[in-house]
């Protein structure tokens, strides 16, 4: 992926850069040496690495609105960065770029369950807003499968979903509010703790953004009460199509599950190697989960089974305690990490319509064959949410060429069949050069605009999003 040449007199300008930083961060919130940098030369898309002039570790607001006023001033490109695990390159640093890093921002700061609302630093990873609130009953909805370590603030960038987001929704669905400080430095409060603020609908237009507007330093998250009970069901099938043939049915019966997640041979094979879960030997299996009360599980339950036998399902399996439940989601937890003992893999993501599933699958399967590249498909089947892994040998010459062509097919396939390019992972520099493929110029020209309101000097995150051809007028005019 091509980035913009470093500007040289930004490369001169490091000494001076790194003492004002040092002067306005506490100590040790500034790093420099070029070994200390490396560490954040690149996010999970990890094919693609550039070290960054400097990175600074900010604690607070008011720090992360000092940061930018100085790189504002000295006209420095900043780089936000959550917890790095973006797989789009939404973090990728050029070599004239500070890399802003919260992941020193952490904290608790409010917790309300009459409304049923949290306030966090968006340094905090995702996982540990639920358990800020777990043991009193709730819990926080998106659910990426790097919940673990990715943070609030990468979640809003990219509107990340997750396992659970077919019920409950992706980010901006749960983001009540935001503190947002603009590249001058100015900190403005978006939203609150109450839904559809009055005005503009302008905390929209930042989740989502992937850094372009803003660094969102707090988040008002909406957290719910745990529901009553859960249980998921493993189907089995014989093919990838009937799957996902199952799959628009079990959408069009009106049944909302609170999840539905697909997994092809080549992922069921690479976690039982890895974990041991017990899958059955098919070349497809849907995980499907319903909660409520008791009745409400058996009732929706029965639903999902009487349409998945219509399939011919290989195998049924309906879990009957805690630790089937978590055998039958074992797998899938594990789905990314089994797939990288096997080698190199790019995960994509692009967003389809239900209804073309068996359409999609089919085609990527024959594109494996055209591309000579194998591919494992796991995914958020109920919403389309598709993550083929195209896996390739990086030190093979040519293998990463091939393997990014395949990707730019498979994600035009998705706009063509009336998808899109991205669902939850971003654009960053991944899908940069394919947004042409799905908006005209003049809808890029519009996003551009929004742009210039926010970041008139084109400093955050540059080279993201607008392909470049597209955006280097702006970028020119700015400099």
């Amino acid at each position: 992926m091509e980035m913009p040449p470093p500007d040289p007199a930004i490369l001169a300008r490091q000494p001076e850069l790194v003492k004002r930083l040092s002067g306005a961060l506490s100590a040790g919130a500034v790093i420099s040496d070029p070994a200390e940098t490396r560490a954040y030369e690149c996010d999970a898309l990890t094919a693609y690495r550039c070290a960054p002039l400097a990175v600074v570790l900010p604690s607070s607001t008011q720090e992360v609105a000092a940061v930018l006023r100085i790189c504002h001033d000295m006209r420095v490109p900043v780089v936000p960065r959550g917890s790095g695990t973006s797989l789009a390159g939404g973090a990728l640093p050029g070599g004239d770029c500070v890399v802003l890093g919260v992941a020193r921002m952490t904290a608790v700061l409010e917790t309300d369950y009459a409304n049923r609302f949290i306030r966090v630093q968006a340094g905090r990873t995702n996982l540990s807003v639920t358990g800020a609130v777990e043991a009193d009953g709730f819990f926080y909805a998106p659910d990426p499968s790097s919940q673990l370590a990715c943070a609030i603030a990468g979640n809003i960038a990219m509107n990340s979903g997750g396992a659970h987001c077919l019920k409950y929704g992706v980010t901006t669905n749960n983001l009540l509010g935001v503190t947002l400080v603009l590249m001058d430095g100015t900190v403005t409060e978006l939203g609150g703790a109450h839904l559809d603020a009055g005005g503009l609908d302008l905390l929209g237009l930042v989740c989502g953004s992937e850094g372009q507007l803003g660094v969102v330093t707090e988040a008002t998250l909406r957290i719910l009460p745990r529901p009553e009970g859960a249980r998921p069901v493993l189907i089995g099938f014989d093919s990838s199509e009937v799957a996902g043939a199952c799959v628009s049915d079990i959408i069009k019966a009106g049944v909302l599950p609170v999840a539905i997640e697909f997994m092809d041979r080549p992922c069921i094979r690479a976690c039982e190697a890895f974990a041991s879960a017990g899958y059955p030997d098919c070349e497809a299996l849907l995980i499907v989960e319903v909660e409520g009360s008791e009745a409400e599980i058996d009732e929706q339950l029965g639903v999902i089974l009487q349409i998945a036998r219509r399939h011919d399902p290989v195998e049924l399996r309906e879990s009957g305690s805690e630790e089937e439940s978590a055998a039958i989601w074992l797998g899938r937890k594990s789905a990314f990490g089994a797939m990288g003992q096997i080698g190199d893999y790019m995960c994509l993501d692009g967003t389809i319509p239900v209804s073309e599933l068996p359409r999609v699958l089919r085609r990527i399967s024959e594109m494996s064959e055209e591309f000579g590249l194998r591919v494992g498909n796991v995914f958020h089947a109920g919403d389309g949410n598709m993550h083929p892994l195209i896996l390739y040998d990086a030190n093979k010459p040519g293998d990463l060429e091939t393997c990014e062509a395949f990707g730019a097919e498979i994600l035009k396939l998705c706009v063509e069949v009336g998808g899109c390019l991205t669902g939850e992972h971003g654009v960053g520099v991944e899908k940069r050069d394919l947004m042409a493929h799905q908006y005209t110029p003049d809808d890029l020209e519009a996003q551009m605009a929004v742009k210039d309101v926010f970041d008139p000097k084109w400093l955050l995150n540059p080279a993201k999003v607008f392909p470049l051809a597209a955006s280097e007028p702006r970028r020119v005019a700015a400099e």
